[in-house]
């Protein structure tokens, strides 16, 4: 029984801080982060002020775990679809992941807009969502099937860092302002330079 109502209660919780996030997201994106205020967000989320600051800091801690969790839910999407498809080749897997990433982007200016450049937060953050789990998250993905396809780096962890930090700061720019390339005609420059990364030793 008191497992029960302590579950209910983690319940209640969640469901606040998702009606907080969700709130934010929209506000934040519709009005920008610097015209909303805290009361405009738990207006919208319809609670009170002072569950606000039970979860975040303020509105600029929200924001970051805004764009975690987004980030996060792209990186976890992409691999749930990898794992849908049969590609063998190492590389050919990670590019898929990117590749996917940046069409759901691509096709959502809202999303990219919000999240801008940091794309690396939904992998190299404290926050101990299902990505960073150690059977599912893209680092351990990344750095099994170096292993398993017998590819060896000096420091695989920071390898994946320069993947993820060049290709969120470049196809933001692609993708927002048609420079150097629209993306479609940037991603072969990209995914050719994956490539060449991955190779050096």
């Amino acid at each position: 029984m008191k497992g029960i109502i302590l579950s209910k209660i983690e319940e209640k919780k969640q469901e606040k801080e998702n009606k907080l996030l969700s709130s934010a997201y929209k506000l934040f994106t519709e009005k920008g982060i610097n015209t909303t205020s805290i009361q405009d967000i738990v207006d919208d989320a319809g609670v009170a002020k002072g569950t606000f600051y039970l979860y975040f800091k303020d509105k600029y801690d929200l924001q970051n775990k805004l764009i975690i969790k987004k980030s996060q839910q792209l990186f976890k999407e992409a691999l749930d679809n990898l794992n849908k498809d049969i590609i063998i080749n190492f590389e050919d897997q990670l590019i898929f992941v990117i590749d996917y990433i940046i069409n759901i982007v691509s096709h959502d200016k809202t999303l990219i807009n919000f999240i801008e450049k940091d794309l690396s937060l939904g992998i190299y953050s404290d926050v101990n969502e299902i990505i960073n789990d150690n059977k599912t998250g893209i680092k351990e993905i990344f750095i099994k099937g170096l292993k398993k396809h017998n590819i060896k780096l000096k420091k695989p962890d920071v390898t994946l860092f320069m993947i993820i930090e060049l290709t969120s700061s470049t196809i933001f720019t692609s993708i927002t302002k048609n420079k150097p390339l629209k993306i479609d005609e940037y991603k072969p420059y990209l995914y050719s330079a994956i490539r060449r990364i991955i190779k050096e030793k």
